[in-house]
């Protein structure tokens, strides 16, 4: 029973192109990472895992785009015991967009930094998107770890090894590359997304997903999907499939997850 107590849980409260935000708790520690919707929206996310923002420690953000930052400055006024942390090339891109935060609630996380917050310890680390310094965070406690890597044009083997064979992902799976190429983006746009700092197509989220999963890897969550270049279903088959064709044990050696952009998944221990 003790050891069911002290389980990690987590939540995508949301994920996909219009909003981000994620929740994580020990017994010791609530913390947010990005807050891409509005402030009320969040409340109502939080609200239907049973769970408030009165309670949160901390919020982690992983760089300054809108559909990650949207609500940072909000909740930081309303919620004053809220710690808000990212690297400080993050705060200097972000602070003229999203209003004042006190000085006592602002924080710095280095990236490549290990930092332990009461009974959770949480690794950052880079990754290539076109932001300032974007970075995102690996969860750890109890003997369990949960990845969050969305928002990368590509995965390097260094950063693979690195987050490799932990129990949960939350993993980018953004477009289907042949939808962005007929769809009505600009090409700029499109050259972006599907540039080195842009985001995971579903083959390469597939591909990513393939050198990280191991042996203790339990649940894998797809994110951050485009609302115009992808499709849930189409998501999810592409990389079942690739998984499956390389022997993956999809729906046996772990589950594989499709993540909303406005409804919570409920918690889930690890």
């Amino acid at each position: 029973m003790v050891q069911n107590d002290d389980q990690m849980k987590i939540s995508i409260l949301s994920s996909g192109s219009t909003g981000n935000v994620t929740y994580i708790e020990t017994p010791q520690r609530k913390v947010l990472v990005d807050a891409g919707l509005s402030g009320k929206k969040i409340e109502g996310l939080m609200q239907s895992i049973g769970r408030d923002m009165t309670d949160v420690d901390d919020l982690l953000v992983t760089h300054e785009h809108t559909d990650h930052i949207k609500s940072v400055g909000i909740l930081a006024r309303r919620y004053p015991q809220l710690n808000v942390y990212a690297n400080q090339p993050t705060w200097d891109a972000m602070l003229p967009t999203i209003g004042k935060v006190p000085v006592a609630q602002q924080h710095i996380f280095e990236m490549g930094a290990l930092k332990s917050f009461a009974d959770l310890d949480i690794q950052s680390f880079g990754v290539s998107h076109d932001a300032a310094a974007p970075q995102f965070y690996e969860f750890q406690h109890n003997g369990k770890t949960f990845v969050i890597l969305t928002d990368t044009g590509y995965v390097s083997e260094r950063l693979s090894a690195q987050i490799s064979d932990a129990d949960a992902y939350l993993f980018e799976c953004n477009h289907d590359v042949e939808m962005l190429r007929m769809g009505m983006y600009p090409w700029p746009l499109k050259q972006r997304i599907l540039g080195d700092k842009g985001h995971l197509s579903n083959e390469a989220g597939a591909d990513g997903l393939m050198d990280v999963i191991g042996n203790r890897t339990k649940n894998v969550f797809l994110g951050h999907r485009s609302l115009h270049n992808n499709m849930k279903e189409l998501c999810h088959l592409t990389v079942a499939s690739m998984l499956k064709q390389h022997d993956f044990g999809v729906g046996h050696d772990f589950n594989l997850y499709d993540t909303e952009p406005d409804a919570a998944l409920p918690l889930l221990s690890l």
